[in-house]
């Protein structure tokens, strides 16, 4: 029997995501009729491989879903949608995965390095102070151990930098110090010379970072966030920025997108603006996921990456 499968998603990505799964499809030996209009019965839609801003705005026509596919590692703009009843998978992308890591290791290099410092000296201003130690003596936090993190984590790691994880729950990396709940958070916090965000967005992570946390870090503390911009206190680092105690800020999400060109992050000196580029999901890894859990809905097999819709991710 032919499943419907919608791809709803920006008109634009369907011609790069169109032929990798047709040939997912037919390699998966699935009969699929596979379109990127609004169904006009959509009532019969049996999958949904759906992205915000696309051509799908509500769920309520869609009765017969067995799964909706995100594209997008985060779900929050339709996990609250009350007319979503079929299960939600969220994407995990080996493509995104490895720009996010390779994203964040750049960045906390750049911090390491001094090279954000460097970029900033006049003419004639021969900074011998700035040598950089060794990684394996600057501490690196993660708050966020899932896929993403825990793939940023390696990678540092890998490097030789000394990293402590932090997550929600306890989790195990080999040959890093993990942390999780109230007391982990505040242990990773003290520690963090460079702090990376790597954390979904959920009611119980939203301004996690505000002035208290902010006050645990040492002393000129750097700042990595590429993963919600809901989780800073916009007001606590600017003033953290001010003061010091934030020596610099990297920042790839934000709360309003694009940025708007009146924000102050855009004329700190110790604010780098990144415009939501640290990781991009890639048409054929990403198409080899949502064709893989359509085969796993044909055949009655457990889906894969479910979100928990009690957490939130």
């Amino acid at each position: 029997m032919t499943a419907r499968v919608l791809f709803a998603a920006a008109e634009a990505d369907w011609p790069r995501y169109r032929r990798h799964l047709e040939s997912g499809f037919q390699a998966a030996g699935l009969d699929i009729d596979l379109t990127p209009h609004a169904a006009d019965r959509p009532e019969t839609v049996d999958y949904l491989i759906y992205a915000p801003g696309g051509t799908v705005s509500e769920l309520g026509p869609f009765r017969g879903l067995r799964l909706v596919q995100s594209l997008w590692a985060g779900v929050e703009t339709i996990l609250n949608d009350p007319a979503l009843t079929a299960p939600l998978a969220r994407m995990v992308d080996p493509g995104m995965i490895q720009g996010m890591a390779e994203y964040v290791t750049g960045h906390v290099l750049r911090y390491h390095l001094h090279t954000d410092r460097l970029d900033r000296t006049d003419p004639g201003d021969w900074r011998k102070d700035l040598l950089a130690p060794l990684a394996a003596t600057r501490r690196v936090g993660v708050l966020g151990a899932g896929v993403l993190g825990t793939a940023a984590v390696r990678m540092l790691a890998g490097i030789g930098f000394d990293v402590a994880a932090w997550s929600r729950t306890p989790k195990q990396i080999e040959g890093v110090r993990c942390h999780f709940g109230p007391d982990g958070l505040r242990t990773v916090l003290r520690s963090s010379q460079i702090l990376v965000l790597m954390l979904p967005q959920t009611p119980a992570t939203a301004n996690l970072i505000n002035r208290n946390t902010l006050a645990l870090l040492p002393p000129g503390a750097a700042i990595i966030n590429p993963s919600r911009g809901q989780l800073i206190d916009d007001d606590a680092l600017l003033e953290a920025l001010e003061s010091g105690q934030v020596s610099g800020a990297t920042l790839d999400v934000f709360r309003t997108e694009p940025l708007p060109a009146s924000h102050p992050y855009w004329t700190r000196p110790n604010v780098f603006v990144t415009p939501h580029i640290a990781a991009e999901t890639h048409p054929e890894t990403a198409s080899r996921v949502a064709v893989e859990n359509i085969r796993r809905g044909e055949r009655g097999e457990p889906y894969l990456h479910l979100v928990d819709r009690a957490r939130g991710y």
